[in-house]
């Protein structure tokens, strides 16, 4: 059982191929563990422009170009104002009125804060502490009168 000429020819290209150097540990892309300094990949902060809705900013304005048949380079400027949740949870309302959030914990069960429930299709409730933003006002002004 010898090796046919063919089987000898085709062991000898594959060499050639066996010759090329392994790639050096480490050096591959998209290896587990956490991300370097500059090689944040998937973790990226999204470059879209959303937010989580309780800290507004400035106002973007946009500008469109009309695309009328008159061609005179008019543009309308559209302002896009963010709207601000009337609903806090109690990190937000924490934050709004400057205190921890178990003090807000402690001003709900004592009836100073009223939290709002939302009710449920299953005759339950929301588990979620939510407050109102005006309630918060109210309290902020009854403070200040209270001087």
């Amino acid at each position: 059982m010898g090796i046919h000429q063919d089987e000898l020819e085709a062991v000898n290209a594959n060499q050639g191929s066996l010759n090329t150097p392994l790639p050096v540990a480490g050096s591959r892309r998209g290896k587990p563990g956490r991300p370097r300094n500059g090689d944040s990949g998937i973790f990226r902060k999204a470059e879209s422009g959303h937010n989580s809705g309780h800290k507004a900013g400035p106002p973007r304005q946009e500008a469109q170009s009309r695309s009328g048949s008159g061609g005179d380079g008019a543009s309308v400027q559209t302002t896009v104002v963010p709207v601000s949740a009337r609903l806090l949870d109690l990190h937000s309302a924490a934050a709004y009125l400057g205190v921890s959030e178990w003090t807000i914990r402690d001003l709900e069960a004592s009836g100073t804060v009223p939290r709002i429930r939302i009710p449920l299709p299953n005759a339950g409730e929301l588990r979620k502490l939510l407050f109102d933003r005006e309630d918060l006002d109210q309290l902020i002004h009854r403070w200040k009168d209270a001087r």
